[in-house]
């Protein structure tokens, strides 16, 4: 199917139109129950953590049919089973290897829900086979990796949607349209804040793979490595050789916001500094610290404290401040300040995953423009990829906006793509 929207600029009434029409919620899915009787969709999910929510959402969308269910661990595949049994008139085919999935080609859109290793050569894969992807975030797990994934989009001529919500929550697209009015004037800066309470991950040990768990599959594009107990199947975020620590975890939610309330592509400087400063135990990446991005004309910063929960500090999603103010995104909305402090405008609506995968399909059925196509959701993945680059180098980077390249710096390009297990080297 051809898409005339796919890889192109959104201009200002586009940009209202899109909030106009994702202001109405779930109102708007009548078109979709319209579309459903006559277009009906096969799709599979991959993934079975993030991604039962996935299918959950998927069952309130008409005309759409799980047909596939598919995790490396049989574990998983029984719990979806049974939660998703009773709500379908036919059980999905649960599967451990997706690429059953792939090879059906009733299929029309794979969900991506793994961990983050799996992202880019699983979204390559499947649109290669001729489907649309949605993709959890961050949608890569390095720079070189968004590159070809963009790339894989383009040349397959495939939808491909990155799963950062809040694009398609309609009081914050409203929120983004005020401050693209010029409600608190020219924005200079924003901030934006996480905090956990995060346990220790203690120290692993070598023992024998559950006899549920492909580790082998798990393991895919990575190259191998020994299974211990404290790694699947949510640890694997605080090591490099799989995940993105906390940037690639939550930073990609917030500095998504960021860079689209800012309006700005790529930032000219990165740092980042903080540590481990928590634990001693397996984690590699940090669990306290800043990151900071000059984009020419504004700047941002993100701070994170993932084992220490900071309950004395009550801060928004993110903080734009202009010459004429404050505007805050928190839950499903916004609040503008005037320069005193007192609130003066506030806005809110729906949120949750229906309405952002219900966009999806739409985008899929009519040729709607996706919120969080894959060429945006990527140059917000690549600030967290850059924030983790200058944390491992220790150093300040310097980035050509132009070029999208890191300038005279061969410790940080080492880290701008990664190795792969022989055979399993994305492609496009």
């Amino acid at each position: 199917m051809h898409h005339p929207t796919i890889g192109k600029p959104v201009n200002r009434r586009q940009f209202l139109g899109q909030g106009a029409a994702c202001g109405l919620g779930l109102l708007a899915f009548p078109a979709l129950h319209a579309a459903g009787a006559q277009n009906k969709l096969r799709v599979g999910v991959m993934g079975l953590g993030r991604g039962l929510d996935h299918a959950q959402a998927l069952l309130q969308i008409p005309g759409v049919e799980l047909a596939y269910i598919c995790d490396v661990d049989r574990r998983r595949l029984d719990r979806a089973q049974k939660t998703l049994a009773p709500k379908v008139p036919r059980p999905p085919v649960a599967i451990q290897d997706f690429r059953r999935l792939l090879d059906d080609r009733e299929v029309d859109a794979v969900f991506i829900a793994t961990c983050n290793h799996w992202h880019a050569p699983a979204t390559i894969l499947a649109c290669a086979a001729g489907k649309h992807v949605y993709v959890e975030k961050p949608g890569s797990q390095n720079a070189r990796e968004g590159e070809l994934m963009v790339a894989a989009a383009r040349q397959y001529r495939r939808l491909v949607q990155q799963g950062t919500q809040r694009r398609s929550f309609p009081g914050i697209i409203e929120g983004i349209a005020r401050l693209r009015e010029g409600a608190i004037g020219p924005v200079r800066f924003a901030r934006c804040w996480y905090d956990n309470a995060r346990a220790s991950i203690g120290r692993g040990r070598e023992v024998p793979v559950p006899a549920e768990l492909d580790y082998s599959l798990w393991q895919g594009p990575a190259p191998e490595r020994p299974y211990v107990d404290n790694l699947v199947h949510y640890n694997w975020h605080w090591r490099w050789h799989w995940g993105n620590g906390e940037l690639g975890n939550n930073g990609i939610h917030y500095l998504d916001l960021v860079r689209w309330g800012l309006a700005v592509d790529f930032p000219q400087r990165i740092t980042c500094n903080g540590g481990r400063y928590c634990f001693q135990d397996d984690q590699e990446t940090p669990d306290t610290g800043v990151v900071t991005f000059d984009f020419g004309a504004a700047g941002a910063s993100w701070e994170f404290s993932s084992c220490h929960p900071r309950k004395t500090e009550k801060h928004p999603l993110v903080n734009f401040y202009g010459d004429r103010g404050t505007l805050t995104l928190d839950g499903n909305g916004y609040q503008i300040f005037d320069p005193d402090g007192r609130p003066t405008a506030q806005g809110s609506g729906p949120g949750g995953d229906l309405l952002h995968i219900g966009n999806f399909v739409e985008a899929i059925r009519s040729g709607a423009r996706l919120t969080a196509e894959i060429e945006q959701g990527q140059r917000s993945t690549l600030l967290c990829h850059l924030g983790n680059i200058a944390y491992r180098t220790g150093h300040t980077l310097h980035f050509d906006p132009l070029t999208r390249r890191l300038i005279n710096d061969p410790a940080a390009e080492a880290l701008w793509r990664r190795e792969y297990r022989p055979g399993w080297e994305p492609k496009v």
